[in-house]
């Protein structure tokens, strides 16, 4: 939830033409992660869960694209990259730690 208010605070500065275009996919891609992981902690088994988990990877993942072509772009301060990539780094750790979790012991599919 941290990264995803960041992300909001962070992209409300961006130039107004870019509202529809890099803002809006910034913020979809940062409450895609927490949602993510809380509609898999709805569901009642552990491998739907990890696919939720594998869904909130990916939207991490594109978050993090964004937030270096918003660095290149100079939508962001080189320090506001960077701490916004050691958050989001902290919540893949997160996510990869679950998955595993999840996942030890399961035969790979």
């Amino acid at each position: 939830m941290t990264l995803t208010e960041e992300i909001y605070r962070a992209t409300a500065e961006f130039p107004k033409h870019e509202l529809y275009g890099l803002t809006s996919q910034m913020r979809r891609a940062a409450v895609s992660v927490p949602s993510n992981i809380a509609e898999g902690k709805g569901r009642h088994s552990a491998p739907d869960f990890v696919r939720f988990l594998f869904h909130a990877r990916g939207s991490l993942l594109e978050l993090q694209t964004q937030v270096l072509l918003a660095g290149r772009l100079q939508y962001l301060s080189e320090e506001k990259c960077v701490g916004l990539g050691e958050c989001s780094d902290g919540v893949g750790r997160g996510l990869n730690a679950l998955i595993n979790r999840f996942n030890a012991g399961r035969p790979n599919d």
